[in-house]
C-alpha cells in the first residue's frame, strides 16, 4: 500500500515521502481500516516538526483522525495507532475506542469531527462553562478548532466574537453565524471587544493561538471570565503574570482534550453521542474548505503549517463513494 512517511523532521512539504509499504499489522484489540478519508490538524505539522508532545519512531505516518471502513463495512471515526498514521491507504486503531461516524456527514466531514469538535465541546461546556446569552470570544474563527468552536457557541446561545487574520478569512467566520468579526490585521481587537460588550468584555475566550492573542484576551476578559487554553499555534507559549488574574478576577482553565481518553473515555463517547445528534440536526457541519487526493497530501500539510488554510483540508481516497 502507498502511505506518506516522515524520515527526518522537519517542514512537513519537505520531509513527507509517499512510500510503497506493507500494511499495518492489527495487534491484540486493533482492527485493520481503510481510510476513506483523513483530516489534517495541525498536531500533524508539529509531528513532522518533532514538536508534537508525542514524538513516534522515524519513519513514521501523520494523520490524528480518520474517517475509516471496517472488513465488514462499517463506516467509522478513528484514530490511528502512531506511528501508522492516517496519510496511507491502510491504518490500524483500538477496535474499543472505534465511534460510528454520522450518517448526516461525508467521509470528508466525519473525519474532521472528532478531534476538533470533541476539543471545543469540552473546552466550551466542561471547562468553561459557558452559558447561553454570554458572550464567547473565539480566537481563528475560521479555523480548524475555531469553526468547531464558533458553531457549538452558537448552538449553546452564546453570542460569539469571532478573530481572524484577513478579509478571506473574515467573510468565513460570518457565514458560520459569529455575530461580530475582528480582523486582527486590521482592527484593535481590545477595543473592539469592549466596544462589542459595552465595555464589558468577553466571558468566555476560546483560544487555539497563544502568544499575542492570549495577551490581547487578557486585556479583554469579563469579570469573572474564563480564558481556555486549548494551544499554541501562533508558536509562542504566553507566560501569564498570575497577579493580573487576581486583581481582574478571571480564570485561566486548560484543556488537554486527549487525557480524557484516558481518565474518563465515557465522557468521550457520551460527547460523540452529542455531536451525532447535532449532526444530524445540521447544527453542527465541519468547514471543509478542500478535499485533496493522497498524492498531494504533503503539501495540503505543509499549508496546514504555514496557516493559509480555512476551516479543514482533508485527504481523500480515490474511488470512495461518500
Amino acid at each position: 500500500m502507498q502511505a506518506w512517511r516522515v524520515h527526518e523532521n522537519g517542514e512537513p512539504g519537505e520531509v513527507m515521502r509517499l512510500d510503497e509499504v506493507d500494511r499495518p499489522v492489527p495487534g491484540e484489540g486493533q482492527v485493520l481500516l481503510r481510510v476513506r478519508a483523513a483530516n489534517i490538524n495541525f498536531p500533524d505539522a508539529l509531528l513532522c516538526r518533532g514538536q508534537y508532545q508525542i514524538r513516534p519512531p522515524l519513519p513514521f505516518t501523520p494523520g490524528v483522525e480518520i474517517c475509516g471502513e471496517t472488513a465488514d463495512g462499517r463506516r467509522v471515526i478513528a484514530t490511528p495507532a502512531l506511528p501508522n498514521g492516517g496519510f496511507a491507504e491502510y491504518v490500524v486503531a483500538d477496535e474499543a475506542a472505534l465511534l460510528p461516524a454520522p450518517d448526516a456527514l461525508d467521509d470528508a466531514e466525519a473525519a474532521a469531527l472528532h478531534i476538533g469538535y470533541q476539543t471545543a465541546m469540552f473546552a466550551l461546556h466542561r471547562r468553561a462553562r459557558v452559558q447561553e446569552g454570554e458572550t464567547l470570544l473565539v480566537h481563528a474563527a475560521a479555523g480548524g478548532v475555531g469553526s468547531a468552536a464558533v458553531q457549538l457557541g452558537k448552538a449553546a446561545g452564546a453570542r460569539v466574537i469571532g478573530v481572524v487574520g484577513g478579509p478571506d478569512k473574515a467573510e468565513v467566520a460570518r457565514k458560520l453565524g459569529c455575530d461580530t468579526v475582528i480582523d486582527r490585521r486590521a482592527d484593535d481587537i481590545v477595543a473592539a471587544v469592549k466596544e462589542a460588550t459595552g465595555g464589558r468584555g468577553a466571558d468566555v475566550i476560546f483560544d487555539p493561538v497563544g502568544g499575542d492573542a492570549y495577551a490581547k484576551s487578557a486585556k479583554c476578559v469579563a469579570f469573572e471570565g474564563r480564558i481556555v487554553i486549548v494551544g499554541f499555534a501562533s508558536g509562542s507559549i504566553p507566560a501569564p503574570a498570575l497577579n493580573h488574574a487576581l486583581v481582574k478576577n478571571y480564570s485561566i482553565v486548560g484543556l488537554h482534550w486527549g487525557l480524557y481518553n484516558q481518565k474518563d473515555p465515557a465522557s468521550v463517547l457520551r460527547c460523540h453521542e452529542q455531536l451525532t445528534r447535532l449532526a444530524a440536526e445540521g447544527t453542527v457541519k465541519p468547514l471543509i474548505s478542500r478535499r485533496v487526493p493522497l498524492k498531494d497530501a504533503a503539501a495540503a500539510v505543509q499549508c496546514v503549517a504555514d496557516g493559509t488554510t480555512t476551516g479543514r483540508v482533508v485527504v481523500v481516497a480515490d474511488g470512495v463513494g461518500r
